[in-house]
């Protein structure tokens, strides 16, 4: 066999057609499957309608000793104080809404909104950038952390 004909020699390996026929079928039931349920509803969860029970207008400012005072807006007394190398999900929570504000220019003259609904649920809502967290969703003890504002509204001395 001289190398000009064994340079020419292609391999060829075809896909299998049942295999093909299989993956077509897939992709067009993944499509149906999503239209259907876009169009229906289908296995949407919605949150249940719910009305605001107490809201509190927050600010929180950082402190020397690494610790944050949270402020209520109307007055801008202190109703809690998060210790240093404590809390570290109001710590996180707040530092991504300031990333955010940051990004688009905003200072911190806009409080937080912290509401809690009638369904019992607790959420942080950032006026500036439109973002709400509902911090149930991250579990009962990270939503405490922020629920305890709500208990803590005296001003403390």
């Amino acid at each position: 066999m001289s190398q000009a004909s064994a340079a020419t020699k292609v391999h060829q390996t075809q896909t299998p057609r049942g295999l093909l026929l299989a993956a077509s079928a897939l992709v067009m039931f993944s499509i149906t499957a999503t239209g259907v349920g876009r169009w229906s509803d289908l296995g949407a969860v919605h949150m249940p309608a719910s009305t605001a029970v107490e809201t509190l207008l927050l600010r929180f400012e950082d402190l020397k000793d690494g610790g944050v005072a949270v402020r209520d807006a109307r007055d801008q007394s202190t109703i809690y104080k998060v210790e240093p190398q404590t809390n570290g999900f109001i710590r996180a929570t707040l530092r991504g809404l300031a990333r955010e504000r940051m990004r688009a220019g905003v200072g911190p003259e806009t409080p937080f909104a912290l509401t809690r609904w009638s369904n019992g649920s607790i959420s942080l809502h950032d006026e500036t950038s439109g973002r709400r967290i509902d911090l149930d969703a991250f579990g009962p003890t990270n939503a405490q952390a922020f629920a305890q504002f709500f208990t803590s509204q005296e001003p403390m001395k």
